[in-house]
């Protein structure tokens, strides 16, 4: 088969998007300090002739561009936001830029410049062909805080898509049926009274206790719940001095689950433990939620789409370099084989449809309209997201090239979808099918704090 014209669109643009997705791993932001990223992004995207509002739905680090015209509109999901604690420099060993300063540990430099690269390669095909269709980039931020989507859909986006397409760097190049689990977080506090501990300790009303209590009361709970629900927890205040009771403090809570319906449920009888602590230590109790996302919902036949597109897409040709890179990488984990785990885990896999235990808020968008997320082999294959490892490859060529190469995936398989109408149709059906009659419902309440600080 002939090279699409995507695909030679974005090698085209190669170099100038890896030097964009170098630069925005050279400057990693925290979720909602997005403001280079976002700039630069935008920048970008108005110089290949797209409509391009910084700021939109009210959110300053969001970013909403648009190019075309007519339907199918077919939305992009970026992102560009890093996690705390995974500076590294581009090496193979543990070497952190600054001690424990942040870092591009799960590789959204690349996922927000990835779909950027899709955007131009389908509007290319959509310039050649003469065919209707609109784009739209999402620069979505915050996704590690699990709540930007949600704030942007309470904002009004996603509404206006047929359907919406993402990915994720990875350590293998996969498409998969399963879902991934939605959450609901909140920060439990407790209020008591201070005493002397030895002094006069009666008088005391610890916080702590409430607290101990509380996830004692979860730890109860885990046997109760169906297998799929996860309970995490810290204690993120603990009082002062081992010899004054607590008046005050406080824990952070995620609960997650396969539906959403799990996730609420198993989250209100969180809830009932706190109370119940607090009602066993005489101390009073506030809860500030931080809202929840939804469950990703895979959408069958554009995962069946982007899978003959991924079959059909050239794989990445690797350096020794690279792969010396990639096994000394791997080298640092305890299952690594010298001689037999494979330095890069290249090969396209038929689909899988094996349950995650990790979370997206782009589950929120699967549930507005149909959306498939791709995973694309960008890190050496024993380099787990939140990582070290993660951020150096993310940084690195290695990380590059897959960034590169689902691009194409995406903007063929979003070209393919927008030349077969039976396809549109099929997808739609199968999305309604899934939603059984019911409407999205943003978690993000009003009652959740506004994250920017400015």
């Amino acid at each position: 088969m002939s090279e699409r014209l995507s695909s030679k669109v974005i090698d085209d643009h190669s170099e100038e998007l890896c030097a964009l997705a170098k630069k925005i791993w050279d400057n990693p932001e925290m979720g909602w300090k997005e403001r280079k990223a976002v700039e630069w992004t935008a920048e970008y995207l108005r110089a290949e002739g797209f409509d391009t509002e910084i700021g939109a739905y009210g959110m300053p680090t969001a970013i909403r561009a648009s190019w075309g015209s007519g339907h199918p509109v077919i939305g992009f999901c970026a992102e560009y936001d890093c996690l705390p604690g995974l500076s590294q420099k581009v090496s193979p060993k543990k070497e952190p830029v600054i001690e424990g300063e942040v870092g591009h540990g799960c590789g959204h430099n690349l996922l927000g410049v990835g779909c950027l690269g899709a955007c131009i390669g389908l509007k290319a095909e959509l310039e050649a062909s003469g065919k209707d269709g609109t784009i739209i980039f999402y620069g979505c931020p915050a996704e590690e805080q699990l709540s930007g989507k949600g704030l942007m859909a309470k904002g009004g986006a996603f509404y206006e898509c047929d359907f919406t397409i993402a990915w994720h760097p990875s350590s293998s190049n996969s498409n998969s049926y399963a879902a991934s689990i939605g959450v609901e977080g909140a920060f439990f506090r407790f209020h008591g009274k201070t005493a002397h501990a030895a002094g006069n300790p009666q008088n005391g009303r610890s916080a702590l206790d409430a607290v101990q209590l509380m996830n004692l009361g979860v730890e109860f709970l885990r046997e109760h719940v169906t297998g799929d629900v996860r309970m995490h927890y810290i204690i993120t205040d603990g009082g002062l001095a081992p010899n004054i009771v607590p008046d005050y403090a406080e824990s952070k809570y995620f609960v997650r689950a396969i539906t959403r319906e799990a996730v609420i449920d198993a989250f209100d009888r969180v809830v009932k433990c706190a109370e119940g602590a607090a009602l066993m230590t005489d101390t009073t109790l506030e809860i500030e939620h931080l809202g929840g996302i939804y469950p990703t919902m895979q959408n069958h036949v554009l995962v069946d789409l982007m899978q003959k597109v991924r079959e059909e897409i050239p794989e990445v040709e690797y350096t020794e370099d690279e792969l010396a890179f990639a096994d000394e990488i791997n080298s640092a984990q305890p299952q690594y084989v010298k001689g037999e785990t494979p330095p890069i885990k290249y090969e396209t896999v038929p689909v899988e449809n094996t349950k995650g235990g990790g979370s997206t808020d782009y589950g929120d968008v699967m549930h507005i309209c149909p959306g498939v997320a791709n995973s694309d082999c960008c890190w050496s294959t024993l380099s787990g997201a939140h990582s070290w490892m993660a951020t150096a490859c993310s940084g690195h060529s290695i990380g590059m090239k897959g960034m590169i190469r689902a691009a194409k995936i995406m903007a063929a398989g979003a070209y393919d979808l927008v030349c077969s109408p039976e396809t549109q149709k099929a997808a739609k059906e199968e999305f309604d099918n899934n939603m059984h009659g019911t409407k999205y419902v943003c978690p993000i309440t009003d009652d959740v704090a506004w994250p920017y600080e400015d």
